[in-house]
């Protein structure tokens, strides 16, 4: 468990940047999860290594990496990175995400994903997200739609998953959809 302040908290989770002490925990979660995630993320290497350089990516201005935890415990339940961060009339990157197999179904990935997002709308002063998802991965779909992203195209074998090009749905929100979203769960 790491003692830092949170970037942003809503009413069961606050999100955090990523840092070397996650290693554990992360790998601990990501091996009890490798099941689930094998088929839309492919086999990751966990070792010292190979999470030193996932942080040191982190360290750069062109991605930014968050994990959820729960308030009441620290524990971890998710994780969000924003790639490829593109500055100047852009303000712009793409989002990938992680939920772990002991803690899904329970919405903690849906606010957590909220938190960063308006993180990142406001600290980060970015403008828009992707997303890329693979068609068949029904529970990614349905927490893009929950938050108001729109689909808005199809990328035939867009990235190379467990030896194949996998085709991914293109979703996006930018600053202005999400504000109109959360004039809509407010009214």
């Amino acid at each position: 468990m790491i003692s830092t302040t949170y970037l942003a908290q809503g009413s069961r989770v606050a999100i955090r940047h990523v840092c070397r002490q996650d290693y554990e925990e992360l790998t601990a979660l990501a091996q009890d999860s490798a099941e689930m995630l094998r088929r839309w993320l492919g086999d990751r290497e966990s070792t010292p290594e190979a999470f030193e350089s996932y942080v040191m990516r982190l360290e750069q201005p062109t991605h930014e990496g968050f994990v959820i935890c729960l308030l009441d415990t620290d524990v971890i339940v998710g994780g969000v990175n924003i790639n490829n961060i593109v500055r100047d009339t852009i303000q712009s990157g793409t989002v990938g995400y992680t939920a772990y197999a002991s803690t899904t179904g329970r919405g903690y990935m849906t606010e957590g994903l909220r938190l960063v997002i308006q993180h990142a709308f406001g600290g980060l002063e970015l403008h828009r997200f992707e997303a890329n998802i693979q068609p068949e991965n029904t529970p990614s779909l349905n927490l893009v739609k929950r938050l108001g992203w729109r689909r808005e195209g199809y990328s035939t074998n867009f990235r190379f998953i467990n030896g194949a090009w996998r085709d991914h749905e293109r979703w996006a929100i930018t600053l202005e959809m999400a504000q109109a979203r959360k004039r809509q769960e407010v009214s």
